[in-house]
């Protein structure tokens, strides 16, 4: 495989990272838009469904925990291999 080819397969390969990147970012404002609009009703029905006993607090807990971890997870896994590989990329192009 040739400089060129390995190049335009690691844009490539960032443009699908940041495109993930995105559509995570995307989740969390649809999660937070849901959960402002319709946070009782979820929590009601969650608490049907699975017959669990949890407080609202302890609800609000998981569901703000579950925020952080799909946060945390987006930058870890799409957003820092994205700025990796530009970098990479970029140091190859100034070598040509």
């Amino acid at each position: 495989m040739s400089k060129d080819e390995q190049i335009f397969c690691m844009e490539n390969l960032a443009g699908i990272f940041i495109r993930c990147f995105f559509f995570s970012v995307a989740l969390l404002l649809v999660s937070m838009i849901f959960y402002a609009l319709a946070g009782n009703w979820s929590y009601y029905m969650s608490s049907n469904w699975y017959k669990i006993e949890l407080s609202k607090h302890e609800y609000d807990l998981i569901f703000y925990c579950g925020l952080a971890f799909v946060k945390i997870c987006a930058i870890i896994f799409f957003l820092f291999p994205y700025v990796a590989i530009k970098l990479v990329v970029r140091k190859n192009k100034k070598s040509i």
